[in-house]
């Protein structure tokens, strides 16, 4: 078994390596270093060996976003002799302050965000590299956030914001404005031609208007195929702004772009694979798991779905310093406490719990965190916190693995049909749909964690699936992602201090 095992780990090795390489080659020619930011913003500079002064280009990523996720960019300016900064937003990645004000007010946190862009970029002009000229670049969020410092101190020449929403653009600023959405964007589509139409009404995506050189420039494109997150992988999101900043500051060298989305896709898919024979390595079950009725089933998979929102709908919780994270924690608590009693009383639990659970489940932890979570954290976004989140981690364990917990025995350790998977993780979805209807002013953030539970399900339910069908204990799959999931959400959300 272990020989088999050894032989069919040969190809996703083969793939993590073959990504790794590639991935690693985008980085060569260039000197990345840490950049040095009044307050303490983590940040990182990008620039080719020996390319002289060049124009800075500060990059600013979206909401629960990091440096990292704006990497294709980076080096795609880099290599072009540009000096590309990144840097994490206030309460984002690891930066340890935390945001503040009030989010639905110009002046409010996006003044504290305006300021923390302009220090940033001071820094950046600051450097012997710099030549003194200075670009933004924005997505989501952050787009709004660069088309109004543009018009601060110190100006942009030229403006990048992706997927924008932003009041701030007028009929001519900021200066050479380019806006990149992505072509299943529909609503923000819509809004990209709103600020093109203030300077040309008659204009339309992928024609240039005004003069670059003069500053008087304004671009739409779509980028085909691509929605909110892909966007930032997009050839066509890469290549338009590479030549936008060319355009803007009269330069011209070369219009090779950084590609990396299919290689870290790969590489995450291959690390997954992976799993797959090393939970073959596992001791194996004798594969007795309890099937509940049809009956009892539905009452387990549907009862806490409903029951969870209306009991906490009163209920406002402000002790953890992050963003929804204290009702999210106790969704998962309540969820995941109510499915594991109806399933205690129905004898689901037999056999389950004991030290092999437990070593298991730590093995599945370690092997997401360790090894998944520092492909992401190199690659994709920021995975690995600073001290300040441990506790927010800690507290959301609390809830994410009662929850993942009911969640495996549920699906019988990857046992259950598939009608049967798609009930209980079809559910829960709608729960948390449910709750941000009840209450949406304050939970209306959980929308942007939906994609990423649904990713979490594709993803690691079936890794843990794998290893409950093997050991024939669900709640061993259970434990390990209920850790992986309160670390993935606890690195995620963006701290906050009201």
């Amino acid at each position: 078994m272990m020989r088999r095992s050894i032989i069919e780990a040969l190809l996703p090795l083969a793939l993590i390596a073959l990504s790794v390489w590639q991935l690693e080659a985008d980085r060569r020619g260039l000197s990345i270093q840490p950049l040095e930011v009044p307050g303490g913003t983590p940040a990182t500079v990008y620039w080719r060996n020996a390319a002289g002064a060049a124009p800075v280009v500060v990059i600013a990523h979206g909401f629960a976003g990091s440096r990292q996720l704006m990497e294709s960019f980076a080096l795609t300016f880099a290599h072009a002799g540009f000096l590309a900064v990144s840097y994490d937003l206030l309460g984002h990645g690891r930066n340890p302050t935390p945001m503040s004000g009030d989010v639905t007010t110009v002046d409010g946190t996006t003044r504290l965000l305006m300021a923390e862009l302009g220090r940033v970029a001071r820094a950046a002009l600051a450097l012997p590299e710099a030549d003194g000229r200075l670009a933004y670049l924005g997505h989501s969020m952050a787009s709004d956030i660069v088309v109004r410092q543009a018009l601060e101190t110190p100006p942009a020449k030229a403006t990048i914001a992706v997927s924008m929403f932003s009041q701030a653009v007028t009929a001519d600023a900021p200066s050479d404005l380019l806006i990149i959405v992505g072509g299943l964007e529909t609503r923000l589509g819509e809004e990209a031609l709103r600020a093109l139409h203030l300077a040309d009404p008659e204009a339309g995506a992928g024609t240039t208007i005004g003069d670059p050189a003069a500053g008087t420039a304004r671009r739409v494109v779509f980028a085909p195929g691509v929605e909110h997150v892909g966007v930032l992988f997009s050839e066509t999101s890469l290549r338009e702004a590479l030549a936008w900043l060319d355009a803007a500051f009269e330069r011209d060298q070369g219009d090779a772009i950084t590609i990396r989305g299919g290689w870290i896709a790969l590489l995450l898919l291959s690390l997954i694979a992976l799993a797959w024979p090393l939970a073959k390595l596992l001791p194996a079950g004798d594969g007795a798991t309890v099937r509940l009725s049809s009956g009892r089933f539905r009452i387990a998979a549907i009862a806490p779905a409903l029951v969870v929102p209306l009991v906490l709908w009163p209920v406002e919780t402000q002790v953890l310093p992050v963003l929804v994270a204290d009702y999210l924690a106790l969704h998962f608590a309540l969820y995941g406490t109510l499915t594991v009693f109806l399933l205690g009383r129905w004898g689901a639990l037999s056999g389950q719990f004991g030290a092999p659970a437990l070593w298991i489940g730590a093995a599945v932890a370690l092997f997401g965190i360790g090894v998944f979570g520092a492909a992401l954290d190199r690659y994709a976004v920021s995975f690995f916190p600073h001290a300040g989140r441990v506790a927010i981690i800690a507290a959301l364990a609390l809830g994410s693995v009662p929850f993942m917990l009911g969640d495996a025995l549920l699906t019988e350790g990857g046992r259950a049909s598939t009608g049967r998977v798609l009930l209980v993780r079809g559910t829960f979805l709608a729960s948390l749909g449910l709750a941000v209807a009840l209450n949406f002013e304050a939970l209306f953030f959980l929308i942007i964690i939906l994609p990423v539970i649904l990713l979490f399900f594709l993803l690691f339910g079936t890794m843990s699936g794998w290893v409950g069908r093997r050991t024939g204990l669900p709640v061993a799959g259970g434990i390990g992602l209920g850790l992986l999931l309160a670390w993935a959400l606890g690195v995620t959300f963006p701290l906050f201090a009201p």
